[in-house]
């Protein structure tokens, strides 16, 4: 009796392991056009296009290990094909556009390109204004505590994390000029500025040629007013999709 009973559980557990495998496999089955049809993530500087990244990239993680910033992720099954590749979330953790970009330096497969040696050879994707009614420049509201303890939810273990809080605590109670003054891009104002808005006698952003995509912008936008476009350039978004900006 003993003996039948092993044999009845050890059949039990050999059947319900393959009835999970083959329902994860079906589900994977199932989903994978959806994961694969998510839009292109922000990739890290120097990323070669989507096609060649892909192919290139190893998954080692060494670029997400030296950035200084903690603003390199990398994929987990949820985030659709090129899992384990390495990632920005912009509204978490932005690319601070470190002078001598170690995240390409680390990389041992030119997934992210070794032409890329300055800030200034980024292309990573463009800014957009895209929600003017939440600006709160344009509306003329100022800068609040809850603005800025937004912020502190995100990465701030080293001394760079440390400065960007500190530089952000400035603008309370003042008016919101935050993206166009924290742009790491050298000589910001290529980048993005402050333009008059005659509608609300306030301030926005203003997107300009040199904009490489970082996400600076977007992450510390108290009011989420600017999304960022990956891959796309100025010319892409601003020029052939004749947008206004």
């Amino acid at each position: 009796m003993a003996e039948k009973l092993k044999l009845d559980r050890r059949e039990f557990i050999q059947k319900s392991t393959l009835g999970i495998l083959g329902l994860l496999t079906a589900s994977g089955v199932a989903l994978a056009p959806h994961l694969n049809a998510q839009e292109s993530r922000l990739r890290p500087p120097g990323a070669q296009n989507e096609k060649d990244f892909l192919s290139l990239c190893i998954k080692c993680g060494q670029c997400a290990q030296v950035c200084p910033y903690h603003s390199i992720e990398l994929a987990d099954i949820f985030k659709g094909h090129g899992i384990g590749t390495p990632y920005i979330d912009s509204l978490q953790r932005a690319c601070y556009l470190c002078t001598a970009l170690p995240c390409v330096l680390a990389c041992p497969t030119d997934a992210l390109s070794h032409d890329t040696e300055k800030p200034e050879d980024v292309k990573m994707g463009i800014a957009v204004f895209k929600f003017s009614n939440k600006c709160i420049g344009v509306s003329t509201e100022e800068v609040t505590r809850e603005d800025i303890d937004r912020i502190y939810t995100h990465p701030h273990t080293n001394k760079l994390e440390n400065e960007v809080l500190e530089k952000l605590e400035e603008y309370e109670d003042k008016q919101c000029t935050i993206c166009a003054d924290m742009c790491p891009y050298p000589n910001s104002i290529l980048a993005i500025e402050m333009v008059d808005d005659n509608s609300n006698n306030g301030k926005k952003p203003k997107i300009n040629s040199s904009c490489v995509g970082c996400g600076v912008c977007a992450e510390l936008c108290p009011s989420a007013a600017i999304v960022i476009e990956p891959r796309l350039s100025y010319e892409d978004y601003y020029k052939k999709g004749k947008r206004n900006n």
